[in-house]
């Protein structure tokens, strides 16, 4: 889809000349899930009233592929863009006006909602959901069309337009919109399971978390730290990609593992080139824990093929059966360039280069295996007591919680 920019600055709205009570959210993917869109559209709707809590959002109605969201006040356009650039499953969406399906009446409202506005060129763009409204689509563009050049002087323009009135036309209202924004896409949170995440502080994995949010999976997340033997620097630097990335999922639990101790054991008994390898496998042995405890389906992590030494093919295979659960690689035929850009777009990369002591930096041999076997990795476990190892880290972790919006319902609220 479009890139999330808009998402984290203001949307440069239309100044309507009317007041704004309702918005047309459109779809695209789900539509195409035949027998299972309603499961996807419950979903949506569940999403868009977390997402608009407190906002007076009175009622989400089913619109012909789109849902019609009313509000019980007029709605801050910047706030609503906000909010509603984060929801996945949403192609685009327009804060509207309901009126009538007359062109009397949708003519003089078009003529009403352009004024005071300032354009050199426009278009009009209509849907005729309902096929019994007596003109189709293209008169109404041209009826409207008209009125548009005489109210304003302006050169239509069907490619670049300045100004694009939309119409839509719905069994029983019309909906009139100057601006239409761009969604996220993708799939509503929730609709595709559960995944564990396991997110560092670098650039990688909120990218790969991001992704996987957009494909409809809801996250639990999972951090390793080194405490007591670095700073805290990366527990607050992960909670605040925690944080950022909820306004995309709403709730979320970051579970913060300590594993300086674990790390400290293994270098007592393994040698240097395999350390990382063994690191890994036991970062996927006490993530695996906590996804069946939260049931998870999978593990996610943000791993680049080659990016590093522990994301060679072999070093990938060997690492991979230590878990318990399938480990999904989002990113893992992305470059770096590529990571960074999607980084920078959903808002997460300034933070994610700030200095921190994460547990990669603790213990960590200058010349790491590349190539590791499964058989010089077990060889080198036989030292260690994996189980105790395993509920070293499983059986003291802290649990962060976050919410966005703030938890606040808004009463009276109507599904249908």
């Amino acid at each position: 889809m479009v890139s999330q920019a808009a998402f984290h600055a203001k949307v440069p709205w239309i100044c309507y000349s009317f007041s704004m009570h309702s918005a047309l959210v459109r779809y695209h993917e789900i539509a195409l899930k035949r027998g299972n869109r309603a499961y996807f559209v419950e979903h949506l709707k569940k999403n868009l009233s977390t997402a608009l809590r407190g906002m007076g959002l009175k009622e989400i109605r089913n619109a012909s592929s789109r849902l019609l969201l009313n509000f019980n006040q007029d709605v801050a356009p910047d706030e609503v863009a906000e909010r509603l650039g984060r929801v996945f499953g949403i192609a685009n969406f327009s804060l509207v006006e309901r009126t009538e399906n007359d062109m009397a009446v949708l003519g003089a409202r078009v003529v009403e909602a352009l004024q005071g506005q300032s354009f050199d060129s426009f278009r009009v763009e209509t849907r005729r959901v309902d096929k019994r409204f007596p003109l189709t689509s293209n008169d109404v563009n041209r009826e409207l069309g008209a009125l548009v050049q005489a109210h304003s002087g302006a050169r239509v323009d069907l490619t670049r337009p300045e100004l694009t009135v939309s119409v839509e036309i719905l069994p029983s209202s019309a909906f009139l919109s100057l601006e239409r924004v761009p969604g996220p896409g993708g799939l509503p949170v929730g609709a595709s399971g559960r995944l564990v995440s396991l997110i560092s502080g670098g650039i990688d994995s909120p990218v790969s978390s991001y992704r996987m949010m957009q494909r409809g999976c809801r996250l639990i997340f999972v951090h390793f730290h080194s405490s007591p033997f670095l700073d805290r620097s990366s527990q607050e630097k992960a909670k605040a990609l925690v944080d950022m990335l909820t306004r995309y999922q709403f709730v979320s639990r970051l579970y913060l593992v300590p594993f300086g101790e674990i790390q400290r054991r293994i270098v007592a008994a393994v040698l240097r080139p395999l350390r990382v390898v063994i690191y890994r496998r036991m970062m996927l042995r006490i993530a695996s824990t906590i996804a069946l405890k939260e049931r998870a389906r999978a593990l996610v992590t943000g791993e680049s093929l080659a990016q590093v030494a522990s994301q060679t093919l072999p070093n990938i295979a060997v690492i991979e059966e230590a878990a318990r659960l399938p480990v999904l690689r989002p990113l893992i035929g992305m470059d770096k360039q590529e990571i960074i850009d999607q980084a920078m777009n959903i808002g997460t990369f300034e933070t994610s280069v700030l200095p921190d002591q994460d547990c990669c930096q603790l213990f960590v041999p200058k010349h790491p295996a590349v190539k590791a076997t499964l058989r010089r990795a077990r060889e080198a476990e036989a030292a260690l007591d994996l189980e105790e190892l395993a509920s070293l880290g499983a059986d003291h972790v802290e649990v962060e919680r976050f919410h966005y919006p703030e938890p606040k319902e808004d009463r009276g609220l109507h599904v249908a």
